[in-house]
């Protein structure tokens, strides 16, 4: 089916594309096949598939964006600058947080892996961006990075530079964007936790002091205790 709707959009037969791609998203369709679905169609030209995505994007069906994350994922590899900023587009189009994780997951998260400072460098101003879902996702790339990364030690170096990236955001007030920020957190802390640790220590000495509890809590859940009494006696609540 993924080289069938392919052919489609190559061809420039869209609408008969979102006919076929419709009955998989009125049903419940394992993500992995979405996703497989949205990297064939991301092999065709830009334009072309542009025109797909923004076809299935006014739907707002949860299969949809796996879909076009997954065409996304395949366009990261030619041209990541373009396939980030559809990427923003898109999450804010979806305005909800299953969407913002799909997203999270299949973009700026492997394109960390794969291309770390480059990857990194596009994901800099998602931090300050206006849209919260779009503030999540950092978050949500970094605990992809982390999973992926098994706590490695020839990764050390690349952990300590997300949690310095991370900084600016310690003080995020926003609910929704404080959740992603503290699933990256506790990732990071489950590989790496001194790594962790010592951040916190050095963000609460320094007088910082998360707005959303809610963040703190996420990221001490992989630490030991000791790890967790020093943060306390740095000022943790």
């Amino acid at each position: 089916m993924g080289n069938r709707l392919a052919a489609l959009v190559r061809i420039g037969e869209i609408r008969e594309a979102q006919a076929m791609l419709a009955p998989v998203l009125g049903q419940r369709t394992p993500f992995r096949l979405l996703t497989i679905l949205g990297e064939a169609v991301g092999d065709n030209p830009p334009p072309l598939v542009d025109k797909f995505l923004d076809l299935i994007a006014p739907e707002k069906t949860e299969g949809g964006w796996v879909v076009l994350a997954g065409a996304l994922a395949r366009q990261r590899q030619d041209d990541p600058g373009r396939a980030f900023a559809r990427c923003r587009d898109f999450i804010v189009t979806a305005d909800v947080w299953y969407a913002t994780d799909i997203f999270g997951e299949r973009v700026p998260g492997p394109a960390l892996v794969a291309d770390f400072a480059p990857s990194l460098e596009l994901l800099s101003p998602w931090r300050q961006d206006a849209d919260r879902w779009v503030r999540r996702t950092v978050g949500v790339s970094v605990h992809f990075w982390a999973k992926r990364s098994l706590g490695a030690a020839r990764l050390t170096d690349r952990a300590r530079a997300l949690l310095v990236f991370l900084e600016p955001m310690f003080g995020e007030g926003d609910l929704d964007a404080v959740k992603g920020l503290g699933w990256g957190l506790k990732t990071l802390g489950r590989h790496y936790p001194g790594l962790l640790t010592d951040w916190l220590i050095r963000q609460l000495v320094r007088g910082r002091r998360p707005r959303r509890a809610l963040l703190l809590r996420k990221a001490l859940t992989f630490l030991a205790e000791e790890q967790r009494t020093g943060i306390r006696a740095a000022g943790a609540p």
